[in-house]
């Protein structure tokens, strides 16, 4: 089983468009910082948690500069 969130996979990161992932990105980020936080202040529990974070951080990278790179396209926008 890959590590991550649920909702994060590749499959569903391509029907987001591009501000939809900047979007995710920021709260990865934010719930990253937090968790690192934790960790540094001995309150963290969950330590996978990081992993997993890290990890839909890094899959979101991808698809945006696969996006960039023309390899992935971006789903039609919303109307």
């Amino acid at each position: 089983m890959a590590v991550g969130t649920k909702g994060l996979f590749p499959e569903d990161l391509d029907q987001m468009t591009d501000q939809e992932l900047e979007e995710r990105l920021a709260e990865c980020k934010a719930e990253l910082f937090n968790l690192r936080f934790s960790a540094a202040t001995g309150q963290l529990e969950d330590h996978g948690r990081l992993k997993a974070v890290r990890r839909d951080v890094a899959r979101i990278y991808t698809i945006a500069r696969e996006r960039e790179l023309n390899i992935r396209t971006a789903p039609a926008e919303k109307n």
